[in-house]
């Protein structure tokens, strides 16, 4: 066990500090090749987590290529424009619609995609309207914790959405509706916490008159238009492969393509700037950390935690569920959602999927909202700092988890009991 814990988080303080510009997917695969050598994975090992994470990693390259050339059509600069204006000058109403921009985005694009695509977007228009730096960090600490709080409804929401569908084979059907409930009050939730903790940093009024039109922002007006189509062609995709059982990247990462060809057709975008820019590190990150992980389920680790789950399932439904939820986040927000959900789910497995589903709603629910009580939670909360650094606003540990740490925990409970 002590060489497998010793692997694990050497690999994520690597991956946490990246020094000397490492990337996280290298660190992750030489992780994976040290867990190889000291014996604490097989090869076969290493199989079986391409096996489990080979869908949700194609998923999320074909979600955040979609996004990129959306992105470049100008479809996200204009909702945020919309989202603004919408307002009529009122900053409460901007928080709040600013913050359902962000759960759509969420919801669609993955929670790593409002991160990377959306945050950017959102910094600029708030140094257009001359807010002062309280109502910037506001919005910004807001719009990053929605991201991940509302990235619970769909399959295609959360990359940890995807490995748990993919490990329990849960329908995209049978997802969306379990979920249904405690996203809505997740969102509900977030909006409510996060504008009671916030409220006297959100500016009364904001002169939204100085934005340019929503219209002036896009591109290129076909791909545009034919954006809208797509999308919902691509959502009625979802269901239809749920009906046949055919995997999520096959129309996630299969749609992407498709589009960006359009794209390119109509030169809305570059093609092979837009594939060498996509996140291809998060492929090498996911098999190798999983790897990495997976030394620790050999070791025994998933066979404590279920013994902790089936604790907890004695004590009745609300506190099975509650406590899982709970569990998960911690762990999450010590060392990560990505590892934390392959370990809860195999101890949930361990412990008996009939009978025990809500129990995997709620891992998925602790595993997506606890990581934002610490910055090294998960990988979207990582990205955003890293997008934030890169545009000269800097926030640290300690001013992070001031915030995380006090508005986590209430709307978790909230959205869990969605679940009982």
């Amino acid at each position: 066990m002590f060489l497998a814990i010793s692997v694990f988080f050497i690999t994520l303080i690597f991956v946490i500090w990246q020094p000397k510009g490492l990337q996280i997917g290298t660190t992750a695969v030489i992780g994976a090749i040290v867990a190889l050598l000291v014996g604490v994975v097989s090869y076969t090992d290493v199989f079986t987590v391409i096996d489990i994470v080979w869908d949700a990693t194609l998923a999320f390259i074909g979600i955040i290529i979609l996004s990129m050339v959306l992105d470049q059509i100008g479809f996200f600069e204009w909702a945020a424009i919309k989202m603004a204006k919408l307002s009529r000058g009122s900053g409460n109403r901007m928080f709040v619609y600013i913050l359902l921009l962000g759960a759509l985005v969420a919801a669609f694009f993955a929670n790593d995609g409002a991160a990377l695509i959306l945050t950017p977007i959102l910094l600029a228009k708030m140094k257009y309207l001359k807010m002062n730096p309280l109502a910037i960090f506001a919005f910004l600490m807001a719009g990053g914790f929605i991201g991940d709080s509302a990235s619970n409804p769909l399959v295609i929401s959360n990359l940890t959405n995807i490995v748990t569908v993919g490990y329990f084979d849960i329908g995209f059907v049978e997802y969306a509706k379990n979920m249904f409930l405690p996203n809505l009050l997740s969102i509900f939730a977030s909006i409510a916490v996060l504008w009671i903790y916030f409220r006297k940093d959100i500016p009364l009024k904001v002169d939204v008159t100085t934005l340019p039109e929503a219209a002036s922002v896009i591109k290129n007006q076909t791909m545009f238009k034919l954006s809208w189509f797509f999308l919902a062609l691509l959502m009625i995709g979802y269901f239809v492969g749920d009906l046949y059982h055919l995997p999520v990247s096959l129309f996630a990462l299969g749609g992407a393509l498709i589009f960006l060809a359009i794209a390119t057709h109509y030169k809305a975008t570059k093609p092979i700037m837009t594939i060498k820019a996509a996140p291809w590190q998060v492929v090498w990150f996911s098999i190798g950390l999983y790897v990495v992980v997976y030394g620790l389920k050999n070791a025994g680790l998933t066979e404590v935690i279920a013994s902790w789950i089936t604790g907890l399932n004695t004590q009745g439904t609300a506190v099975a569920v509650v406590g899982t939820g709970f569990l998960s986040a911690l762990i999450s927000s010590v060392m990560n959602n990505m590892p934390t959900i392959m370990i809860m789910d195999i101890a949930i497995d361990h412990v008996g999927y009939t009978g025990n589903e809500a129990l995997v709603y709620a891992n998925i629910l602790g595993s997506n909202l606890g990581p934002k009580m610490t910055p090294i939670g998960s990988l979207a909360t990582l990205l955003w700092l890293h997008v934030l650094a890169q545009k000269g606003v800097k926030i640290g540990w300690g001013e992070y988890m001031k915030v995380g740490l006090v508005i986590t925990p209430p709307v978790l409970f909230i959205a869990l009991l969605g679940l009982i």
